[in-house]
């Protein structure tokens, strides 16, 4: 007989693999009988000699660890697998201890672990155990133990249940997403969200509520081929027992859109139901057929208020699950209100910045020295902000606007913003040379401002940064200063609107403007009749430059700007007037 490792029981040597094919369940050793088994195999306490195994025989991996049999009748030991393996010293004659003058003296019961309910073990209560015995469960409950404490905060504060998501009306008590959650409907979705805003936590509530197999992979460390591997398993369960398959698929916009392909057969077969995960826009990152088979929810951003609650909570449960370990008087109300603007509606953030806060204050070297300001010193936050994504479009869109509008605060904010966050200074350069002509064009009457623009990006390019945002700033206030006119940009527009309407595109050229660089064409016709106007007085001529069909159409227009009135600006003057 063997020693299970696992469930520590004893099982014959021939059964031991089957028995833990069956979860520990069978081929189990009644106690009764391995006594009796004991009893007959004993060796004989008459010195007598043992039977040598044949170097042929295997020996089990419990007999390895057992006590030679000569110092088992030393000390009188008929069933060595009853003694536990402990490191204390033997006694002076040569017999070994037994565990209650070792160890065993100084043992104390186990007690059950913080935030155990219930009345018997199958609450998470441990039951007393007598000296020498440590049940299997106890085990495994103090080595999960151990287990959390190097889990971070943000993961062990992540909610088990959809009432616990905060700042998500989606899941909230009257939410569309809650409702198909709880009548077991899940459909296939995409969840769009920043990062900490639930999307994960909400797959793993789905998880949790609805009776389907659930399976979580990353895009980003999990192949097509293990993908389709977990397709055909989908299908066997589906035949098998009728249940579905939901696939969560973290970071869903990592996979190309030639990798998204092989979701688009199982999820219009409905052999899975796929949930993906995607901080990027998915109507660029998504490919467009698996989008249309998919519903999309948008996460919003979470409050300060939303911040708030989630730390708070944190807190109170770092200090049941510490209670020997006092909370800092530093991480007050003021400090989790800090930390909740400083994360920016992230909550992993947050709470990764307050597991933080805590470890410098509960630090014996540095719990006497340390202040509030020197905690706020030490976070730090990354600018979330992706050269390739949404944030890059949104934040140049936001610049070019300021100055459009003529803010120039706002416009050195976006400015100082994009090159905090790495953004490649020539980029902007080149979007101030477009502002340039798009937005001032025709209202610089020096025509100054564009060559600016053009010796900035020149600038920026021979200099590099850091050097490089000081002419950057420069262009970007003059440019925001500037009077604006967009004559130039609605002409073009409107010349680009009439290529358009049928026929116009292909207007033939008057014959007076063709150019004729052979006789041919000067005997066609080409260029005759033309009136090149410096030879004329005041350089005026009358001569028609449109083709036919358009002559008398007007695509520049006498203005530089639009007529439209603004009415909340309207407003705004009506009252300055009755106030002054």
């Amino acid at each position: 007989m063997v020693v299970c490792p696992i469930c520590e029981k004893q099982v014959k040597n021939s059964f031991i693999n089957d028995h833990i094919d069956s979860g520990c369940q069978k081929f189990l050793v009644d106690a009764d009988t391995s006594t009796a088994t004991e009893k007959h195999t004993s060796p004989p306490l008459n010195g007598a000699q043992l039977p040598v195994p044949s170097s042929t025989q295997k020996r089990s991996a419990a007999a390895f660890f057992q006590t030679p049999a000569a110092k088992r009748i030393a000390s009188g030991d008929r069933n060595p697998s009853s003694q536990p393996v402990n490191g204390t010293p033997a006694k002076a004659n040569g017999v070994k201890r037994s565990y209650d003058e070792g160890p065993g003296r100084l043992a104390s019961p186990i007690v059950p672990l913080a935030g155990a309910t219930g009345n018997g073990p199958q609450n998470g209560e441990l039951q007393e155990q007598p000296p020498g015995e440590v049940s299997p469960e106890s085990r495994r409950l103090v080595k999960r133990t151990k287990t959390n404490r190097s889990v971070p905060l943000a993961e062990r504060m992540r909610p088990k249940s959809l009432d616990e998501v905060y700042g998500q009306d989606l899941v909230g008590p009257r939410g569309i997403l809650r409702h198909m959650i709880e009548t077991d409907q899940v459909p296939s979705m995409i969840l769009w969200g920043g990062s900490g805003t639930g999307k994960t936590t909400i797959a793993r509530c789905i998880a949790e509520k609805v009776n389907s197999r659930f399976i979580e992979l990353n895009a980003t460390s999990t192949g097509v081929s293990e993908v389709k591997k977990y397709f055909s398993e989908a299908a066997n369960e589906l035949q098998l027992t009728g249940r579905r398959t939901i696939i969560f698929c973290d970071e869903i916009h990592r996979f190309s859109k030639s990798q998204q392909d092989v979701f688009l057969k199982p999820v219009e077969a409905g052999t899975i139901t796929l949930i993906g995960a995607t901080t990027e826009n998915p109507s660029f990152k998504v490919q467009s057929a698996l989008l249309s088979r998919c519903r999309t929810f948008t996460l919003a951003k979470l409050t300060t208020e939303d911040v708030n609650n989630i730390l708070s909570r944190a807190l109170k449960s770092e200090q049941e699950y510490h209670p020997d370990v006092p909370i800092s008087p530093l991480i007050d109300e003021e400090l989790i209100n800090y930390l909740s603007r400083f994360s920016d509606g992230d909550a992993r953030t947050a709470l990764n910045l307050l597991e933080l806060a805590l470890g410098l204050t509960s630090n014996p070297e540095t719990s006497s020295t340390i202040t509030k300001e020197s905690i706020k010193q030490s976070l730090t936050k990354t600018l979330v902000y992706d050269r390739a994504g949404d944030q890059h479009y949104d934040t140049i869109s936001a610049f070019h606007k300021s100055i459009r509008g003529n803010d120039p605060d706002a416009s050195i904010y976006y400015l100082a913003r994009m090159l905090q966050s790495g953004e490649d200074p020539l980029f902007i350069a080149r979007r101030l040379i477009v502002v340039a002509s798009e937005d001032v064009g025709l209202a610089d009457t020096t025509n100054s401002l564009l060559p600016l623009a053009v010796s900035t990006y020149t600038a920026t390019q021979q200099i590099g940064l850091p050097e490089a945002r000081i002419p950057l700033a420069h262009c970007t206030l003059a440019l925001a200063h500037a009077p604006k006119s967009i004559r130039a940009y609605r002409a073009l527009n409107n010349a680009s609107a009439a290529l358009r309407e049928p026929g116009v595109a292909g207007l033939p050229v008057p014959l007076h403007l063709r150019n004729a660089p052979t006789r041919l064409m000067k005997d066609l016709g080409y260029g005759a009749e033309y009136k090149y106007p410096p030879n004329y007085k005041d350089g005026r001529v009358k001569q028609e430059y449109l083709p036919r069909e358009l002559r008398g159409r007007r695509f520049v227009e006498g203005r530089d700007l639009g007529t439209e009135v603004d009415p909340e600006l309207e407003n705004e003057e009506e009252e300055e007037l009755e106030t002054s």
